[in-house]
């Protein structure tokens, strides 16, 4: 598995299609594990994997307890590591240490925080973009 991980408009899928041109793309929907993102695509070497954030904030919805949701998105994680082709996790980095006021965002920014350190202590690669500049971390 590899991680992509920077902010908005910070250039993630451009990188990822440039170093993965014939990779298929799936955009996580909600509710969705690593297994149903992964059977539409079999055969492929290399799977770009997107909307983790709005998967997440999904999931924070519908699972209050905090423990709960952690083993969930371990579970995602885990089935990618899994998976029979390399997944490539496009990962938003939040709010660069600003804490908000709102407590749902809070648990977001939280939540989000964990998986993507989750996601790169589980990735062989690790790339950080900001300002479309890239940097290879792991």
């Amino acid at each position: 598995m590899q991680s992509v991980i920077g902010g908005a408009c910070s250039g993630r899928r451009q990188l990822a299609a440039q170093r993965f041109p014939c990779a298929g793309w799936h955009r996580l929907v909600k509710g969705e594990g690593a297994e149903e993102c992964l059977a539409g695509h079999a055969g492929r070497e290399v799977l770009v994997v997107d909307g983790i954030a709005a998967w997440l904030s999904a999931a924070l919805a519908e699972i209050p307890d905090d423990d709960a949701l952690r083993e969930t998105w371990l579970r995602l994680l885990d089935g990618f590591v899994a998976a029979p082709c390399e997944a490539v996790l496009i990962l938003d980095e939040m709010g660069r240490g600003i804490v908000p006021m709102d407590s749902a965002a809070r648990r977001l920014r939280d939540h989000n925080g964990w998986l993507v350190q989750a996601a790169v202590e589980r990735s062989r690669v690790a790339w950080y973009l900001r300002h479309g500049l890239f940097k290879q971390l792991k």
